[in-house]
Parts: structure tokens; C-alpha cells; sequence
């Protein structure tokens, strides 16, 4: 078990030639009600980047 300050720490993995993956806790993914598959908009922000659902308007 990971200690609670480390649980949201993640590595970026490569996966083929040009992409990077980061993995997402699952509980964040089961409390924004997210699936398998299921598309989201990736936006650079300042300092980051913003993960959205494809579909939301918010």
C-alpha cells in the first residue's frame, strides 16, 4: 500500500513511437462516473494540462 502522500504520484510511460501515457487513479475515474474507452479532451493549460469529458459543455 502506498502511503496516502504518494498515492497521486504517477509516472509517465511510453507507448509506441510518439505517445506517453499517465495512469489515473481509479478512484478519481469511478467518482467522475468515467469508462473504459470512453473520450476526453486533453488541453494545455498554464503549468499542466486539463483532462475533460468529451461530451460536457462545462
Amino acid at each position: 500500500m502506498r502511503k496516502i502522500e504518494e498515492q497521486n504520484v504517477r509516472k509517465l510511460t511510453k507507448t509506441g513511437r510518439q505517445s506517453i501515457c499517465v495512469t489515473v487513479p481509479i478512484e478519481m475515474i469511478r467518482d467522475l462516473g468515467w469508462r473504459e474507452k470512453q473520450k476526453v479532451v486533453v488541453k494545455r493549460i498554464s503549468g499542466g494540462l486539463q483532462i475533460k469529458d468529451w461530451r460536457s459543455k462545462k
